[in-house]
C-alpha cells in the first residue's frame, strides 16, 4: 500500500484537525437538530464556536495522542463535510471506539460517511494497528446501520430502549469489526 494514500479514499480524504475550522462547521451542523440526533444521544443544544474551539485544542494539547480525530473533506473540491475519529482509550488494549458525523445534510446517503469510515479502518488496522473497533449507533438510524454494515462491522449487541426520542424508546445498537475479518474483506 502506498502510504501517500493512506487518508485518501475514493470520495473523500481525511485531514488534519484545524480547532477553528471545525468549530465553525459544527456550530453550524448543530442547527440541525436531526443531525445531533443522530450523531449522540445527548440533548441537542447550541454550542458556541468558542466553546468547541477551546475543547479542540485542549485535545490537540494532549503530550500522546489518545484520540484520532480527522476532518472528512471531498476529494473533488475539499469540500468539508464531516467529522471521524477513533478514541483511543483502549489503545493498549489494541482497541478504539470510531465515530463519525456527517454534518452536510445534503450529502448525506451519496456514499461520503461509507468511504470515510473505509478510510479510518485502514488507519486503524495498518497504522495504528488494532486488533478491534467498535461503534454504537441507534435504532432509528437505519442508514448508518447499512453504511456500517457494508465497511464490515457486525451486530454485537444492544442496549434495549435507552434513548427517548420523539416520544418512543428506542434501542441503542453496538457493532464492532476485528482486524482479521476486516483483512478478509479487502
Amino acid at each position: 500500500m502506498d502510504n501517500a494514500d493512506l487518508l485518501k479514499g475514493t470520495l473523500v480524504q481525511l485531514t488534519a484537525e484545524d480547532p477553528k475550522v471545525i468549530a465553525e462547521a459544527y456550530v453550524g451542523w448543530t442547527k440541525d437538530s436531526e443531525y445531533m440526533r443522530l450523531l449522540d444521544s445527548n440533548v441537542s443544544a447550541p454550542i458556541s464556536v468558542k466553546k468547541i474551539t477551546e475543547w479542540n485544542e485542549k485535545d490537540l494539547e494532549k503530550v500522546a495522542p489518545i484520540e484520532y480525530y480527522f476532518l472528512i473533506r471531498t476529494l473533488e473540491d475539499e469540500r468539508l463535510v464531516g467529522v471521524i475519529g477513533l478514541d483511543g482509550n483502549m489503545i493498549a488494549h489494541a482497541e478504539a471506539f470510531v465515530g463519525i458525523g456527517i454534518g452536510e445534510r445534503e450529502l448525506w446517503g451519496k456514499g461520503y460517511g461509507t468511504d470515510a469510515m473505509r478510510i479510518i479502518l485502514r488507519y486503524a488496522f495498518t497504522e495504528l494497528n488494532l486488533r478491534r473497533v467498535s461503534l454504537n449507533t441507534f435504532e432509528y438510524n437505519p442508514r448508518a446501520i447499512r453504511s456500517y454494515e457494508k465497511v464490515g462491522f457486525v451486530h454485537e449487541g444492544r442496549v434495549r430502549g435507552e434513548v427517548h426520542r420523539s416520544g418512543k424508546r428506542w434501542d441503542v445498537i453496538f457493532m464492532g469489526i476485528l482486524r482479521e475479518e476486516w483483512l478478509a474483506s479487502q
